[in-house]
């Protein structure tokens, strides 16, 4: 294990950075704090450095644990298609890893697809789920319909072999692709101002455009069954769970949470105002209040 410290942006706390070896991949990890454990789960196009604001605020209550998902970050890059059980089973050994029993899950985005293959893998390593907007499968098929197409319309392009070449030709398009995400999923569009350059630098590294991409390629199946209606049904996660969902995501309407109750049926859920996709980064002192409302009542 390799161990430095590093200053955060969000304040003077040492954010610790590891890297830990998993079903034969090394995984980075940044932790900060003290207390019970909760695990932070990044989506796309992000890495650890997402939670940082959030990091800072509640690190003198918990202890903060955000690894670079495989394909993103620090983190090795896999071989082919690596979907949210394989990045599950990532977690699991990462847990075994840091002598960790039983864990809070925060996620956002592609991290709460991997929040939900957890909660199914080995649901008695966590003691309570909390979401940021991401796909679930009562979303079915109006994540496909026409007005939303100009929104989705790269998830299909992530898979095609076109994609990582054509992102990743030169470091200016991976600025442009990566910049226009940010700033379009964003409604408070100043949110990634102060880290922009770390996140196009990162994804300028050698193979991190392709690493994130094998998460959409995997998913494909699954996606194209739940837009044509045929997805599996799969039990109900029964963790207590808490979802805010953004005001003014362009992707994911509000009104798209009217089936979690069937997913999750113990459910705390409420609309997160005034942000896009990433209430994170765009209201970090809610966003960390939040968090910690959840968890501190629960009996852990």
């Amino acid at each position: 294990m390799v161990t430095i410290q590093h200053p955060s942006a969000q304040g003077p706390i040492p954010i610790e950075h590891s890297f830990r070896k998993v079903n034969g991949a090394t995984l980075h990890v940044a932790e900060v704090g003290a207390g019970r454990p909760l695990l932070l789960l990044h989506g796309w196009p992000e890495f650890w450095l997402t939670w940082e604001p959030v990091m800072a605020r509640l690190a003198d209550r918990f202890r903060l644990i955000a690894p670079d998902l495989r394909g993103f970050g620090d983190s090795d890059n896999p071989s082919g298609t690596f979907g949210a059980d394989d990045q599950a089973r990532d977690i699991v050994a990462l847990l075994d890893t840091l002598e960790l029993n039983r864990v809070g899950l925060v996620g956002h985005d592609i991290g709460g697809a991997v929040i939900q293959a957890l909660a199914r893998m080995a649901p008695d390593r966590f003691e309570g789920l909390f979401f940021f907007d991401f796909v679930y499968p009562g979303i079915g098929p109006r994540f496909g319909t026409p007005d939303r197409l100009r929104d989705i319309w790269y998830m299909a392009f992530h898979e095609t072999e076109l994609a990582p070449a054509l992102i990743g030709a030169t470091p200016e398009t991976v600025r442009l692709y990566i910049t226009h995400f940010l700033k379009h999923w964003s409604y408070r569009k100043e949110a990634f101002d102060p880290v922009l350059d770390r996140f196009v630098e990162n994804y300028q590294k050698p193979g991190n455009v392709t690493g994130s991409l094998e998460h959409y390629r995997a998913s494909a199946p699954g996606r194209l069954a739940m837009l044509s209606g045929r997805a599996a049904l799969l039990p109900p996660i029964t963790h207590p769970t808490c979802v805010r969902w953004a005001e003014h995501d362009p992707m994911f309407d509000y009104e798209w949470t009217d089936r979690l109750h069937e997913t999750f049926p113990d459910l705390d859920l409420a609309l997160f105002p005034g942000v896009g996709h990433f209430p994170h980064r765009e209201d970090p002192d809610r966003a960390a209040a939040e968090i910690a409302r959840f968890f501190d009542r629960l009996p852990w």
